[in-house]
Parts: C-alpha cells; sequence; structure tokens
C-alpha cells in the first residue's frame, strides 16, 4: 500500500483478504478516494437466553394499557414502556421510510426504533386491518438493515389461523415457558380492559368539554390510567373501573341546553390515536364540544360485525369497500339522523379505502344536512393549519345551530 493512502480508502472489491475491511460499510465519491470506510452500525448484544424477554409495542392511543397487562400476564414477560412520543419519533419514523407509505406506518417506525433504543428484544405488530397489516415484514427489514437485533411478534400473519398457532409463536420468539391455562384467562381479562377503558373514554368524550374546573376530566382520567396499569387480575381491572368512572361521574360539569355534538368517523390509526391526529380531540373539547367515536379497538376489533353494519347503510353501500369503510359509513350515518351538529372525517394522506368512503359522505350530508369536515394527515401536518380549519368549522355548526333556535 502506497505511504499516502489512509487506511479509510479502500476497494470494496478487492480488499485481499483485509480483515480490517470486514463487516464495515462504504461511500462513494470522497475527496480521498472512489470509497471511504464508515463506522459500523451499532449492533445491539444478543440477548441472553435465561433473561427475561423485554416486549415493546407502538403507540396506540391510550391501548399501552392493555399492551402492558398483555405482555406481563398472558406472555409472562417484561414490557418496555414508551414515553409520549415527541417530535423526534415521526422523524426518525419518515427518516428511514419511503413517501409513499402512510403516516401510520410512520408513526409505528419510530415507535419502533424508540422501542429498541430502550432495549426492547421483542417488537409486536398487530395492525392493521388494512394495507399496514402487511407492513409488519417491511418494518423488520428496514430495521434490520439499520443494524438492530430482535424477533419481530407479527400476529397480522397469523390472523385466521388456530389458536395453536398464536401459542406456538409466542412460546417460540417470547417465553418457552409461558402457561397456557393462564395465559388464555388472562387473554380474556385483556379484552375486558379493553372494553373498559372504551367505555370510559367515551364517557370522557362526551362530557370533558363542559368540566367545570379546568382540567378536573383529564385528572380524573390519567389516575383511572394509573390504577388500570397496576391492575393485576380480573378483580383488581373491574375495581379500578367502577372506581374510575365513579370518580368522572362525580365531576361537576356546566352542560348547555343544546350543545354542539360532533361525531368522529375515520381510519382506524389516525382517528382513534391523538399523536396522529394532533389531539383534534382535546382541540374540540376545549371549544366545549360533546364528542362520539364509534372507531375504538371495542368496537372494531370486539365486537365488529360487518354484515349488520352494511345492512344499516344499505341505502349508501352495496359492498365492502374496506378494513373500516363501513364502520365510517355507519356511524357517520348513524350521527346524522340523531341530529349531530358536524361530523369530522380523519384519514392519512392516501388512505384508498377512507378516500373511497368521501363521496359517500358527501351524499349522506346533502341528504341530511349535517356538514363533514374532511381531514387529511401526513408526517408534515401542523397543529396551525389544523387549529385554522376546527375553529371555522366550529364557527359554521355554532352559527348554523343558532339560527334553528
Amino acid at each position: 500500500m502506497a505511504p499516502d493512502v489512509k487506511r479509510d480508502v479502500v476497494n470494496p472489491l478487492h480488499t485481499d483478504g483485509d480483515e480490517e475491511a470486514r463487516g464495515v460499510r462504504v461511500v462513494v465519491g470522497t475527496e480521498r478516494g472512489p470509497f471511504k470506510l464508515l463506522p459500523k452500525r451499532p449492533k445491539r448484544a444478543k440477548r441472553d437466553r435465561h433473561a427475561r424477554t423485554r416486549v415493546a409495542f407502538f403507540r396506540y392511543s391510550y391501548y399501552d394499557i392493555a399492551f402492558k397487562f398483555f405482555v406481563e400476564h398472558v406472555l409472562d414477560a417484561d414490557f418496555v414502556a414508551l414515553p409520549k412520543p415527541t417530535k423526534r419519533t415521526i422523524e426518525l419514523g419518515s427518516r428511514h421510510s419511503s413517501d409513499m407509505v402512510c403516516a401510520p406506518f410512520k408513526h409505528i417506525l419510530g415507535d419502533y426504533i424508540e422501542a429498541l433504543e430502550l432495549g426492547a428484544d421483542v417488537l409486536v405488530q398487530f395492525a392493521g386491518p388494512c394495507r399496514l397489516g402487511y407492513y409488519g415484514e417491511l418494518q423488520q427489514s428496514i430495521l434490520r438493515d439499520m443494524g438492530y437485533e430482535f424477533d419481530m411478534l407479527n400476529f397480522a400473519t397469523m390472523t385466521g389461523k388456530p389458536l395453536t398457532e398464536y401459542i406456538s409463536v409466542c412460546k417460540k420468539k417470547v417465553n418457552p415457558d409461558l402457561s397456557v391455562p393462564h395465559g388464555v384467562r388472562s387473554m380474556l381479562a385483556v379484552f375486558k380492559m379493553i372494553e373498559n377503558l372504551d367505555d370510559v373514554n367515551d364517557f370522557y368524550l362526551a362530557n370533558a368539554g363542559f368540566e367545570a374546573e379546568r382540567g378536573s376530566f383529564d385528572r380524573a382520567r390519567e389516575s383511572y390510567f394509573a390504577d388500570m396499569r397496576d391492575a393485576k387480575n380480573e378483580r383488581d381491572i373491574a375495581e379500578a373501573q367502577r372506581a374510575g368512572l365513579d370518580a368522572l361521574r362525580a365531576l361537576p360539569t356546566n352542560r348547555p341546553e343544546r350543545p354542539l355534538r360532533v361525531g368522529i368517523v375515520g381510519e382506524y390509526f389516525t382517528a382513534a390515536d391523538p399523536a396522529s391526529n394532533l389531539d383534534l380531540e382535546r382541540k374540540f373539547l376545549d371549544m366545549g364540544v360533546e364528542l362520539h367515536r364509534v372507531l375504538n379497538m371495542t368496537n372494531r376489533n370486539l365486537r365488529y360485525n360487518e354484515k349488520n353494519l352494511r345492512a344499516s347503510i344499505s341505502d349508501y353501500v352495496r359492498y365492502d369497500m374496506g378494513p373500516t369503510s363501513s364502520m365510517t359509513i355507519a356511524a357517520a350515518l348513524k350521527y346524522a339522523q340523531e341530529g349531530f351538529d358536524g361530523i369530522v372525517h380523519l384519514k392519512s394522506s392516501g388512505c384508498t379505502p377512507e378516500v373511497d368512503c368521501m363521496p359517500v359522505l358527501q351524499r349522506i350530508s346533502r341528504d341530511t344536512g349535517v356538514p363533514v369536515l374532511y381531514l387529511s394527515y401526513d408526517s408534515q401536518t401542523s397543529d396551525t393549519g389544523l387549529d385554522t380549519r376546527l375553529e371555522a368549522f366550529y364557527d359554521m355548526i355554532a352559527m348554523k345551530k343558532e339560527k334553528t333556535r
């Protein structure tokens, strides 16, 4: 090697058996030569076979509470709790994603990167009923290319398979010693917890906009969430539910005689996750609005009945249009028939099933006179633009309601 050539310049096609050049990365076109060595990507140490597995989910509204219970009491593993997402979260996900994928993909990928940084051994993917259900494999590939070592517990690949398949995969990737009878019993408790969380959130959305003391509903709900996070069994879940609802119902409110009522519909991830929709519900509650949202895990995952939904919207839809389409249209029609003042449709940019829903929602709006606000989110959507549109929509439905007095 010539004396004026540095060790950071190599030809990766002709290493001549040089051990120091193995496993490195290269870039092209440097001033010092055509190829330049870069530092190796940091790889996490392999998991100790005898240590408890650390499992992480992506962030999805308040359902981390149920995810924690699932990991600790069904899988008998350690749950990696993620802090609240920041701007860095979506930036990480966007940086390592194609521009063509939906915003939920980027949110989830950012969550996974932060989970791995916190020491997760296993990542869980189950979303969603749309093309997001196929994204787990792609996210796994991206993360492995970034140098991370982990297992992916992708339930989306097991949809429709027998319970024994789920158990087998959980044993293989998380805990070979998990108790099946205990796990099944705890899984039923998870379902109940999800139903309870959604019941409390329904009450919160319908009443928090009229709280007599600012912040009282948020404090009561956070206390309830804390009790649910500490729950160890079915009895703890039931007790937390009773205490939480009692506390919320006891809070004083100043509800007007004819409050503005708004129904929220839309895509599975964006419509239900505050981090994805820029906390739209909180913005409406601060305006003094009664909110309703049928879309949640209980109604979409635990009690879903496509046949019944389709029957309720037969005047508008004849076919299954996609994973959340029937629920979006059925909920919008229900809100319109019940005299709601407005409907807000939320989706990620380019979400094909929800794009298909929009002409149907326009028909419902024309037939019933209920205005619909359409909001589409991507990784660049700003609070400022959203606030302006929400305030204009609020002013419109408030003036419309005043004229009907």
